[in-house]
């Protein structure tokens, strides 16, 4: 755990400072209203808010603005069997701006260098009937990483050289999963298992300097990897001659202060075909796996009722675990998309949201570790803590839902008595 940079950096004379004059700080919460765009060959780009098969949701932390950003292309490519889903995490100064600028331009750049291939024919099979779309989808993502942060280089209105942006992004194309990684975001997958019960299976690579292959690549270039006193368990990054950024991941779009000393935009390419025991992906930046586990991030998403708010409720479990696991730390940003590959039958009665989070409560299994922290099998490292509900924002929720279902209950018998018209049924 610990911020992504450490220290500021000197650059052409003059100092960063932590954000600059102009920018007003951001609201606490995004609405859930849906935001919706159409880009390239008529895709329909969802920035907020859920759809049939997605959830998505994002909250500053105590940071400052927050710096997280997602997005969810449908139709992608212009292909109604192809959904494009990418989270990104910035730091450093202008770590906001350039994480909106990836989130707005990687989906774009790819869906231009992407050309669609034909599918294999039916019945008996070539040799040119072999499917090569995830390893063309491979190409297309290492290409438009490359000219991203190439163009970056070049693009004066954004400050990006003690300043970046990690990326997980996902392609799903029929049964294909293509999934790409550059930092410490991650991507899980919610799977069941011979006995049918759900469990996850991490699709991505935390990459961070300490990564032995990633710490020599960097020491080899003329950088430097050592962990501060005060965070003795953090290895980052730093350059050859001053004590900055303090990097906290081994590739990032952007820092090109540390561009020379070993830090690349080459993302790692996973592929993953999806079987009928796959149930969901869920996509987050680092606030959330800094402090629950991949069962524990699964146990949630499956245990929400409505799926359409999966993100959200998972967002909050992660806020609550930082103030109980790391009290005296700012929580960090957090986001996240879920994306479902069943349609679940909606729920029998409703319940609130707080009703929804009791039940989730009582169905995580929080592993059982010493009060010092050891490594899960995962390769994580929790503290023994549980996770709780705060009172207030539950009774806050209880009221705004209570005030609703008045309105609608009102609203519902004024229409019955209007239609009945004291008629019978036949």
């Amino acid at each position: 755990m610990g911020a992504c940079c450490s220290t500021q950096c000197t650059y052409k004379g003059r100092r960063h400072g932590k954000h600059e004059s102009d920018e007003r700080e951001e609201a606490e919460e995004h609405h859930d209203n849906n935001v919706t765009s159409i880009g390239h060959n008529g895709a329909i780009i969802r920035l907020q808010g859920s759809s049939s098969f997605t959830s998505m949701y994002t909250r500053k932390g105590k940071k400052g603005i927050n710096q997280d950003a997602m997005t969810v292309w449908e139709n992608f490519t212009g292909e109604k069997n192809v959904l494009f889903c990418g989270v990104f995490d910035g730091h450093g100064p202008s770590g906001h701006k350039v994480a909106r600028h990836v989130c707005d331009t990687l989906p774009l750049k790819l869906s231009t260098v992407h050309r669609p291939q034909p599918r294999p024919r039916h019945g008996a099979k070539t040799e040119s009937d072999k499917d090569n779309r995830p390893k063309q989808w491979e190409a297309d993502f290492l290409k438009s990483f490359q000219e991203l942060d190439k163009d970056l280089s070049k693009e004066n209105s954004l400050d990006s050289y003690c300043s970046g942006s990690t990326a997980v992004t996902l392609v799903k194309q029929d049964h294909h999963l293509i999934i790409t990684n550059l930092g410490d975001s991650r991507a899980i997958l919610g799977t069941r298992d011979n006995k049918n019960q759900l469990i996850p299976v991490q699709l991505t690579v935390d990459l961070k300097p300490s990564i032995q292959s990633e710490a020599e690549r960097i020491e080899k270039n003329g950088g430097r990897v050592f962990a501060m006193e005060e965070e003795p368990n953090v290895l980052r990054v730093w350059m050859q001659d001053q004590d900055c950024p303090g990097l906290a991941m081994s590739r990032a779009i952007g820092d090109f202060c540390l561009k020379d000393h070993g830090l690349i935009s080459t993302p790692q390419v996973f592929h993953r075909t999806l079987t009928p025991k796959d149930e969901f992906v869920v996509m987050a930046t680092d606030g959330v796996w800094d402090v629950l586990s991949n069962n524990e991030v699964v146990q949630i998403v499956a245990s929400v009722k409505r799926q359409s708010i999966a993100a959200k409720v998972l967002v909050y479990y992660a806020v609550q675990a930082w103030r109980t696991k790391y009290p005296g730390s700012k929580v960090d940003d957090c986001a996240v998309i879920c994306l479902f590959f069943k349609k679940r039958p909606p729920p029998m009665h409703g319940g609130t949201l707080s009703e929804i989070s009791v039940q989730t409560a009582s169905q995580v299994d929080l592993p059982e570790t010493d009060p010092k922290g050891k490594k899960t099998e995962e390769g994580e490292t929790v503290i023994n803590s549980d996770i709780t509900l705060d009172p207030k924002t539950i009774e806050a929720v209880n009221r705004a839902n209570a005030y609703k279902r008045s309105r609608l209950g009102s609203s519902s018998r004024h229409k019955t008595s209007a239609d009945s018209g004291g008629g019978t049924q036949s």
